[in-house]
């Protein structure tokens, strides 16, 4: 093993330019959830070129490719979030985004790289055991590409028996991988408020009801949900992410809708937030004389590890460039990722993999560190080989 991540390393060595020009190209040419036609055009032409058998529409824009070994082993999944943010780069870099309203400010691009870069390197090699499956998922940013994926039958056309996930982490020192048995990111609920009410002139609001100062207490009094009505042991975010209302300088709108998310660790916990937010909305909507609607959509379950695969991505760090102290011990992110329906659909485990930048992850200014890009690569072929020694 140690002379096959020797020679691994080299080759990452001679090959980073390439890998580098195939991240700044992907960064460069964004597409948001469910758009991103020419980046799995670019993704599956590099595969191809590596003589890797493609299945392309996976929910429409995902693909998988194949890579078969000359001998009977497991089929393992390699997972890579494909999409953009819908926003605007403030970057000055000179591959900055072309295409205004999306920007891979979360680093998906770099882990298409990373990933591609394995696919690279794995594809050449003459002594592989079981089936290696790249998965490249569409629409990971709240939009559900990977539960899409496995409702179109991602399993049934690569049936893994462990499936991994790996995402750049601002936190986190360069290379440095995190990872753990158990929760690893939160579920996510997203939720719409309509607060309707009779508009009228902006200098007779006693002929009318308010619905922007509704609004206003209604946003306040939500904050106590957490505070007051949650057990203090307990993980739970409730956060007012978009406000929309009005038209006229001078007139109080008829509608204004609010919109957001819940993240949480456990059921129970949430059923008290979703009551305690229906008792809040009820009473607000007295008190100000305006109508209120509550609609809570589940959106992703946990990302929970599975304790065997997570030890396999642990023996993985130790054994690759990334350094062999991997962060096994830390509190989960709040963060959600809908990789989680695939660790409902097969046993598996995600980790984080560190980028050494301060820039946070979601930022207009963010830019993935190319120089996480062999380290990443050179993850994947150590994973390869620890699946195919541990499972038999």
């Amino acid at each position: 093993m140690t002379s096959l991540l020797a020679q691994t390393s080299a080759f990452f060595g001679g090959r980073a330019p390439v890998y580098r020009d195939w991240r700044r190209h992907l960064h460069q040419n964004p597409e948001i959830a469910f758009e991103e036609r020419d980046t799995a055009a670019f993704l599956a032409a590099r595969l191809r070129e590596m003589g890797l058998p493609v299945k392309e529409g996976f929910a429409g824009t995902g693909l998988v490719a194949s890579l078969k070994g000359n001998k009977a082993g497991p089929d393992i999944g390699f997972r890579s979030d494909m999409d953009a943010l819908p926003l605007t780069e403030q970057s000055s870099v000179p591959y900055r985004s072309i295409r205004p309203g999306a920007t891979h400010a979360c680093g998906h691009d770099g882990h298409m790289t990373m990933l591609l870069a394995a696919a690279d390197y794995l594809s050449r090699q003459d002594d592989l055991a079981g089936t290696l499956h790249f998965i490249f998922q569409p629409a990971e940013e709240a939009a559900g590409g990977g539960k899409a994926m496995v409702e179109d039958g991602l399993f049934d056309y690569a049936p893994c028996d462990l499936v991994f996930g790996l995402h750049n982490w601002p936190a986190l020192e360069k290379g440095r991988i995190a990872v753990q048995p158990g929760p690893m990111m939160a579920a996510m609920d997203l939720f719409t408020i309509t607060i309707s009410g009779e508009g009228v002139h902006a200098a007779l609001p006693h002929l009318g009801s308010d619905t922007i100062v509704a609004a206003g207490a209604l946003t306040q009094a939500l904050q106590a949900v957490v505070s007051r009505a949650i057990d203090p042991h307990r993980q739970l975010v409730l956060s007012i992410t978009q406000i929309h209302g009005g038209h006229s300088l001078n007139a109080l709108p008829d509608k204004v809708e609010l919109r957001g998310t819940l993240r949480y660790f456990d059921d129970a916990t949430v059923s008290v937030a979703h009551r305690r937010m229906r008792e809040i909305a009820e009473g607000i909507a007295t008190a100000h004389g305006v109508g209120i609607e509550l609609d809570i959509r589940t959106q992703y379950p946990v990302t929970t590890n599975n304790p065997e695969a997570a030890t396999i991505m642990l023996q993985a760090a130790s054994l690759s460039s990334c350094g062999g102290d991997a962060v096994t011990q830390f509190s989960p992110s709040m963060a959600s990722e809908d990789f989680a329906f695939m660790l409902a659909a097969r046993k598996g485990a995600y980790a984080w993999i560190g980028n050494g930048c301060p820039t946070a992850l979601h930022s207009p200014e963010f830019d993935f560190n190319d120089e996480i890009l062999p380290l990443g690569a050179h993850y994947w072929v150590a994973l390869a080989q620890v699946c195919q020694s541990h499972i038999k």
